[in-house]
């Protein structure tokens, strides 16, 4: 019996201090596997700029400024439609907007303080709304609801002797400020940079105000 016993003690013992030495690698590399562990998890996730309400107001406000004013040249180098003063002037707006808006779209990439995006935003609804107001005039001028510039519109007057008459003809083109050039759906291009203007003024209030909104929480 002493010697049985013996022998399959002999025989467990291998298997036990086998599964003790399995057991004790396990352990020695639990170790490694933890510190592979924090080290991935220490590598910082690549992630893009949140969209800010700012960031989204001034993209959008400058693509559809530049999409305007291609769209000014194309009548005017394409189809042959000559600006009048009044239509110049309110070229200006959009002339702000574009460069304005593409920097406080890269301001509000990088971080900027929200009341320097705040500030731009506003000079970006006043401009625009000021430009509204100058196409709403235009396009009374246009419908003879009031009197417009007199260098473009209204009748003509110190013609002067009939020799400055034709020399001034032969040199200079004024195009009237009251005459329609081309119209679509009733409205002239005056009256779509009111609609235009005024679009891009709302949005860059909603760009303001959803700021404020998020500053607050």
């Amino acid at each position: 019996m002493d010697i049985a016993g013996s022998t399959r003690a002999e025989l467990i013992r291998p298997f036990s201090t086998g599964v003790r030495s399995g057991a004790t690698g396990l352990a020695l590399t639990c170790p490694n596997e933890a510190a592979v562990t924090t080290q991935s998890a220490a590598i910082p996730a690549f992630k893009p700029a949140a969209s800010t309400p700012a960031l989204v107001a001034a993209l959008v406000v400058t693509l559809i400024a530049a999409a305007t004013i291609g769209g000014a040249w194309f009548f005017q180098l394409v189809l042959g439609i000559v600006p009048c003063p009044l239509c110049l002037e309110q070229r200006y707006a959009y002339y702000l907007a574009i460069p304005l808006g593409l920097l406080l779209v890269l301001a509000a990439r990088g971080g900027a303080p929200r009341p320097l995006l705040l500030a731009g935003l506003a000079i970006l609804a006043l401009a625009t709304l000021a430009n509204a107001g100058l196409g709403a005039y235009h396009a009374g001028v246009e419908w003879g609801f009031w009197k417009g510039p007199t260098d473009c519109s209204g009748p003509v007057v110190n013609l002067g002797s009939a020799n400055d008459l034709l020399s001034r003809l032969d040199t200079v083109k004024v195009v009237r400020c009251d005459e329609v050039q081309w119209r679509f759906l009733g409205l002239s291009l005056a009256g779509y940079n009111v609609l235009i203007s005024l679009l891009m003024a709302a949005i860059a209030g909603w760009g303001m105000v959803a700021s404020a909104k998020r500053q607050a929480r």
